[in-house]
């Protein structure tokens, strides 16, 4: 079964920094799509940014020009930095991969304090 695990969350100032990590159990090569979601206390899951096998990108505008997706295929990784953090991109920030059927890691809590 494929799986997806998530690294990097935790506790950080506003304008501060951190980068997630996902790594997943099959070859890159074979997903189509990888990126990221999250949920914010008393919010739906909303997507934050995704990215396809041929490098087309998609950012939620609430992250354009703070957040940077990327994947490493040869290392079955897709990754996530974060900069200029605030308050509101606190959530839990789950991968998510698109083999044909969507797969979603356990997700990886991100909290911003002012």
């Amino acid at each position: 079964q494929v799986q997806l695990v998530e690294s990097g969350g935790g506790l950080v100032q506003a304008g501060g920094s951190l980068r997630l990590s996902c790594v997943a159990s099959i070859s890159a090569f074979s997903i189509n799509v990888m990126g990221w979601y999250r949920q914010g206390p008393g919010k739906q899951r909303e997507l934050v940014a995704v990215m396809a096998i041929g490098g087309g990108v998609n950012y939620a505008d609430s992250v354009k020009g703070r957040f940077t997706i990327s994947r490493d295929n040869a290392k079955n990784t897709v990754y996530l930095q974060m900069n200029s953090l605030k308050p509101e991109d606190t959530a839990v920030y789950y991968c998510y991969s698109n083999t044909g059927y969507s797969l979603w890691g356990q997700g990886t809590q991100v909290t911003v304090f002012s």
